[in-house]
């Protein structure tokens, strides 16, 4: 385990974990199953319907705008993610790794990427609105609030960039 540590990126290990939370949670089939079989009346099943946010698909009866924006918004937050990790310092100036600085530096970063991936694609939706994009961005960041814990845990005691 310390050899896998040693070499271990913290932007890599955040962005296969953003990865792996968007093409196995964001697919239809998740989504379909919960839907099938949770309601959100429950803690469970609305944190189960949140885990899905950045949904991607292939077809739809959506409008195709719609659809374009929903694939670009799963795509943006794995991007996005990876781009924050990169961008916050917090794990960069701690004189360990491994300690709080970095879990909540990759929480947050997971966090900004919801919003913003929320943001962005409320752009190109049909019938953008002002409204409709600052409640993606909140649905985005509630989403990164909630699961970003996960990317957050990914980067703990990688390496940022050079290694000393």
């Amino acid at each position: 385990m310390a050899l896998t540590n040693r070499y271990k990126s913290a932007v890599g290990s955040g962005t296969i974990a953003a990865l792996i939370l968007v093409l196995v949670f964001g697919s239809p089939w998740y989504r379909d199953w919960v839907s099938d079989n949770h309601t959100d009346q429950t803690a469970g099943g609305w944190f189960l319907r949140l885990l899905g946010y950045p949904a991607w698909r292939f077809d739809s009866s959506d409008s195709l705008q719609d659809v374009f924006a929903d694939d670009l918004r799963a795509i943006l937050v794995v991007v996005l993610t990876a781009l924050f990790l990169y961008l916050l310092p917090g794990s960069q100036l701690a004189r360990a790794r491994g300690t709080l600085s970095q879990f909540f530096a990759g929480w947050g970063a997971y966090v900004f990427a919801g919003a913003f991936a929320g943001l962005i694609t409320a752009l190109f939706r049909s019938n953008p609105t002002l409204l409709a994009a600052f409640g993606a961005a909140g649905l985005g960041a509630t989403y990164g609030l909630f699961v970003g814990w996960i990317v957050g845990l990914a980067t703990l005691g990688g390496y940022r960039g050079t290694r000393s």
